[in-house]
């Protein structure tokens, strides 16, 4: 082999080992940039993550802290529309729950082993039932007084507790009325019209039924 042909030989492998190291060079830094955008992915994607998951966070407390605003809110507003029931015993074992509703305002509830027999309510001003032989006077200012017994059968005129006199006359079905009569002539009247009413007089509680039974008790 001739010198010159021994030089261009040489010459070939030499650009074959150069053109190899170019390509691994070359190889090396594609993987080092792949590996830097997988980085950086991986990186973006777990702010991501971190980022819903503090959102999701903050909405589920929001949304907590919301229902216990509202819970309360309601909770206050319950409390304001009345007050808190007492309970007071009855001639015939059941119960009196009086409930305040605002100023000259109670509502009563008669209830008997859980069961609401009859409810009255005294809104400026006393009122009265007769709850089958029971009569149930619940006054404006919230004082309930019942009794068993004393009855009369309108119409007609009847003596009544404290000396007092009861003209009770027919006025319709279902309506009487009841003029209570002192020393000194009528001082009230009372008007049952398809429902029971009752009052007080000097301290002699009265109730007049819608069906003209009238029954007092001091």
């Amino acid at each position: 082999m001739s010198s010159s042909t021994t030089a261009r030989t040489a010459r070939r492998r030499t650009l074959r080992v150069a053109a190899a190291a170019l390509i691994a060079t070359a190889g090396l830094s594609l993987t080092a940039c792949s590996g830097s955008d997988s980085t950086g992915t991986k990186a973006a994607a777990t702010s991501q993550a971190t980022t819903s998951q503090s959102a999701t966070n903050q909405s589920a407390t929001s949304g907590t802290d919301m229902g216990m605003a509202a819970a309360e809110s309601k909770a206050g507003v319950a409390a304001k529309g009345s007050s808190p029931a007492r309970t007071q015993p009855l001639p015939d074992s059941s119960k009196a729950q009086i409930s305040k509703l605002g100023e000259q305002h109670y509502r009563v509830k008669i209830v008997n082993r859980g069961a609401v027999l009859a409810t009255l309510e005294a809104n400026g001003k006393d009122t009265g039932l007769d709850a089958n032989g029971m009569y149930v006077v619940l006054t404006l200012d919230g004082q309930v007084h019942a009794w068993m017994g004393g009855e009369h059968q309108g119409p007609g005129t009847f003596k009544l507790a404290g000396g007092w006199t009861a003209k009770v006359t027919k006025v319709g079905e279902l309506h009487y009325r009841a003029q209570i009569i002192g020393h000194d002539g009528v001082v009230g009247t009372l008007d049952a019209n398809q429902h029971d009413t009752g009052g007080v007089a000097n301290g002699v509680y009265i109730v007049l039924s819608a069906g003209g039974v009238i029954s007092s008790h001091l």
